[in-house]
């Protein structure tokens, strides 16, 4: 599943400019004491996985929902063939003779 995340566009709009003035808003309004690393980390990388807890400091320090911070992408792709688990042919019988188990 691709998500865009959209922090950066929220901060802004909220005149957040730098990770410290995040890494304040965090503390101040939401209780959530965040290292400078994981918050530039927040703003600069796309995060792999975010906790709940994580997404709803954000969103009372930012005065948004999760609406404003995450767009998910819900179109459907394709599935792609497993390597090494090629189709097998089914094996043919002798004549007159039942195949043996698999």
């Amino acid at each position: 599943m691709n998500i865009k995340w959209r922090l950066r566009m929220a901060a802004a709009q909220k005149e957040v400019w730098t990770g410290a003035e995040l890494r304040r808003l965090l503390s101040e309004r939401a209780g959530l004491e965040m290292s400078a690393a994981s918050v530039s980390a927040l703003l600069t990388k796309q995060p792999a996985q975010l906790k709940l807890h994580t997404l709803a400091a954000l969103c009372t320090a930012l005065g948004c929902t999760p609406n404003d911070l995450i767009e998910v992408d819900t179109a459907p792709v394709e599935a792609k063939p497993r390597p090494g688990k090629a189709a097998k042919a089914p094996a043919k019988a002798a004549r007159g003779r039942s195949m043996p188990p698999l």
